[in-house]
C-alpha cells in the first residue's frame, strides 16, 4: 500500500523551576525537576494550540519523556485534547529523556576543572576542536549519544503509521527536551551533526512540525513558544554546552 503522510508535533516542556533557580539542580536529579508556575501556564497554552491544530484528527498518539517537567507538560496537553473531544492515547518513552549531565550536573562551570580535572580536560579537548557534539559528560552523555538513542522511537512511529494497519495513527505529539528535540530533527531529517551543534534549543513549549511521508518531509516551526526567563547554568546545560 502507498505510504501515508504523517504529522509529528515536537513540543519542548514548559519553563522549569531550574530555569529560575540554579540551586535546584544541586538539590534534585534532573528527572525530578518540575515546571514553574509560569511553565504550567505555558503548557496550557500549547495544549490549546495543539487541540486546534488536531481538530478532526481520527486518532492522536502522545509520546512523552518520563521526566517530571515533560509529564506535567503532557498532562496539560492531554486536558486540552479531552476538552476538544479528540481521540488520543499516551505512552512514555525513555528514549525521549533529556541529555544526561552526569557528574557535571548542578556544578558551576568554573568549578568543573577543579573538581574533575581529568574529565573536564577530556571534554574540553573536544570543545577546542569544535566537536562538543561528541564530548561525553562523565557518567552522562554526549549529544551524539542522545542522537543515537532517539532513533529508538522512530520504529514505533513508522509502525504505528503503517498503511498495513487497520487503524493507522498519522498524528503524533512528542513531548520532550531541548537537546532531544534537536537530535530528533537531526536524525529524522538527515541533518548533519554540525547542524545540531549550531542549532539553538527551541523555546519552552514551542512546537516544531515534521510533516510528510517517506521520500519527502518538511520541518518547520509552527508555534513560537516562550523565551527562557533568564540565562542560567541550566539554560546553558539544556543547550548541551559546558563552559562559556
Amino acid at each position: 500500500m502507498p505510504a501515508q503522510s504523517i504529522r509529528i508535533f515536537l513540543v519542548r516542556h514548559g519553563q522549569s523551576e531550574a530555569n529560575l533557580d540554579k540551586s535546584v539542580n544541586a538539590r534534585l536529579p534532573d528527572h525530578r525537576v518540575a515546571l514553574s508556575t509560569e511553565g504550567h501556564a505555558q503548557a496550557g497554552e500549547v495544549g490549546d494550540y495543539l487541540a486546534k491544530q488536531l481538530k478532526g484528527a481520527p486518532r492522536v498518539r502522545i509520546l512523552a519523556s518520563p521526566y517530571v517537567r515533560a509529564r506535567q507538560t503532557s498532562a496539560a496537553i492531554e486536558r486540552a485534547l479531552v476538552a476538544a473531544a479528540i481521540r488520543f492515547d499516551k505512552r512514555e518513552a525513555t528514549e525521549l529523556r533529556e541529555l544526561e549531565y552526569g557528574l557535571f550536573d548542578g556544578i558551576a562551570d568554573e568549578d568543573l576543572p577543579k573538581i574533575f580535572p581529568l574529565e573536564y580536560e577530556h571534554y574540553d579537548k573536544y570543545k577546542r576542536f569544535e566537536g562538543e557534539f561528541f564530548a561525553p559528560m562523565p557518567l552522562g552523555e554526549s549529544r551524539c549519544n542522545v542522537a543515537d538513542r532517539i532513533k529508538g522511537v522512530f520504529g514505533t512511529i513508522l509502525r504505528d503509521a503503517s498503511a498495513d494497519r487497520t487503524d493507522p495513527i498519522l498524528d503524533f505529539i512528542i513531548v520532550s527536551h531541548g537537546v532531544t528535540i534537536r537530535a530528533f530533527r537531526m536524525q529524522w531529517m538527515h541533518y548533519s551533526w554540525e547542524w545540531c551543534e549550531k542549532e539553538k534549543n527551541p523555546r519552552n513549549c514551542s512546537v516544531q512540525l515534521i510533516k510528510g511521508q517517506a521520500g519527502g518531509y518538511e520541518d518547520r516551526p509552527v508555534f513560537d513558544g516562550f523565551e527562557v526567563a533568564k540565562a542560567s547554568l541550566q539554560t546553558r546545560r539544556e543547550e548541551g554546552h559546558v563552559g562559556e
